[in-house]
């Protein structure tokens, strides 16, 4: 074990912003269920996978669980904000995405578990009407609010480190501003009173990283991707990682369209529209929101693809997304995709893919992973943005130099060569 990886020693509070929504609901009762036994974590890269140390005549391929020092289940205290106020237990119950029979064996744990008001501006959310929030205020003072609350919860709850994590709704589409440039300059802006630019998102990831506690943006707003988080998280010596959880569709682009590239296939257009009920997919119904998502979900193929590089192949990709509201699927999304790919000699082919997914049950084991990892890279002294954890991500923030990598299979060994540099092993680079 490397010397600077702090032991995960203590409570681990974990306080989610949009605590009572599917996906969280979902990962919590999940997460309780495991640490009971009840149930086993599928999914979860940190609970189930193995990791391959030394040769592959060494035989050694143990679980991660057991050689990286991640904090235990046990260990884990969960709370956070939400713009309704029903505890944990009725709010999975209104979410409908698990069963009731799931939740009885830590029903008296979930009713225990009671949003705090959360900060919230409808202007960024318009299909949404919080009614339990707090007061009107600038944003530097909700973010005095926050940071207040994340400290009340460490104390009272006796946590050792805190990590918070977004898993509310998508935000409308907000470009980058001058006010986002330097921390100074978004300071500044907060405490003139500025709100058009500086979304409520923005005000949690502030509160955290000023907190020291990691920030971790689930879904596709702008939020930490922008010049002043990220000097302000190496400022502070916090890690941060977005954005946008890479659940359903997305997962299967960045796995088919390195396909095409390794065997240098072409391709003309790729079109995808999910259909989605639950509250995700009614904010997502306001274009504005739509609008942020679909940026997220357009980036993925031409990154992967090149095209400047293979302009043959790849040259002019049709490439269309739509998101359609439709609530009696509720939290059952269905993703498809039609893939009009080019053979030898220019010949048309088509792939068609159709996911019938259940949106919240791919995203839970993503969050606990990612709360696991973030609190590991806060206790290895690793700060600012997080690369090698965009395998569980949509959209991997990036500065305007560099490229993200959406190759799945690319991020799978970064993501495990950083696990075993962490713990002392040699990096794979799979020639033995």
């Amino acid at each position: 074990m490397k010397e600077n990886v702090k032991p995960a020693t203590g409570k681990l509070g974990v306080m989610v912003v949009g605590v009572g929504g599917a996906v969280a609901s979902t990962f919590i009762v999940g997460t309780l269920a495991v640490r009971k036994g009840l149930t086993t974590p599928i999914g979860s890269i940190t609970q189930l996978a193995n990791i391959r140390l030394g040769k592959k005549s060494d035989n050694r391929n143990p679980k991660i669980k057991d050689v990286v020092p991640l904090a235990e289940l046990n260990d884990l205290v969960f709370g956070g904000w939400d713009i309704f106020e029903e505890n944990i237990y009725e709010a999975a119950i209104h979410a409908e995405v698990l069963v009731e029979k799931d939740l009885l064996g830590v029903k008296e744990e979930l009713e225990a578990i009671k949003p705090i008001p959360a900060v919230f501006d409808q202007t960024f959310v318009k299909r949404l009407h919080g009614l339990h929030v707090k007061k009107d205020a600038t944003r530097w003072e909700y973010v005095e609010a926050l940071r207040e609350d994340i400290r009340t919860f460490k104390k009272e709850n006796s946590c050792e480190r805190i990590v918070v994590i977004w898993a509310a709704s998508t935000e409308i589409f907000l470009p980058q501003s001058k006010e986002h440039e330097s921390i100074e300059a978004f300071e500044k802006a907060m405490k003139e009173g500025v709100k058009e630019v500086i979304a409520p998102s923005m005000c949690y990831a502030y509160a955290a990283i000023a907190e020291g506690a990691p920030f971790i943006m689930g879904a596709p707003n702008l939020c930490i991707d922008i010049p002043a988080m990220w000097d302000f998280a190496e400022k502070v010596g916090v890690p941060i990682v977005g954005k946008d959880l890479k659940t359903g569709q997305t997962m299967l682009k960045t796995v088919l369209a390195p396909m095409l590239k390794t065997r240098m296939l072409g391709l003309d257009g790729w079109f995808s529209t999910n259909i989605l009920g639950n509250r995700d997919g009614e904010v997502l119904d306001d274009p504005d929101s739509f609008k942020t998502k679909e940026v997220s979900k357009l980036s993925v193929i031409d990154t992967i693809l090149e095209p400047e590089m293979y302009p043959e192949l790849y040259g002019s990709i049709y490439h269309k997304v739509r998101i359609n509201y439709y609530p009696p699927r509720k939290d059952n999304k269905e993703g498809w995709d039609n893939i009009d790919l080019v053979g030898w000699m220019g010949y048309p082919m088509q792939l068609k893919v159709d996911f019938l997914c259940r949106d919240s049950i791919l995203a839970a084991p993503l969050v606990l992973d990612l709360v696991l990892l973030s609190d590991l890279a806060l206790r290895a002294g690793m700060s600012g943005i997080q690369y090698w954890l965009s395998f569980y991500l949509k959209s991997p923030i990036h500065k305007p130099d560099e490229l993200p990598e959406h190759d799945l299979f690319v991020q799978n060994t970064v993501l495990k060569n950083t696990l075993r540099q962490l713990i002392g092993e040699e990096t794979l680079d799979y020639l033995d």
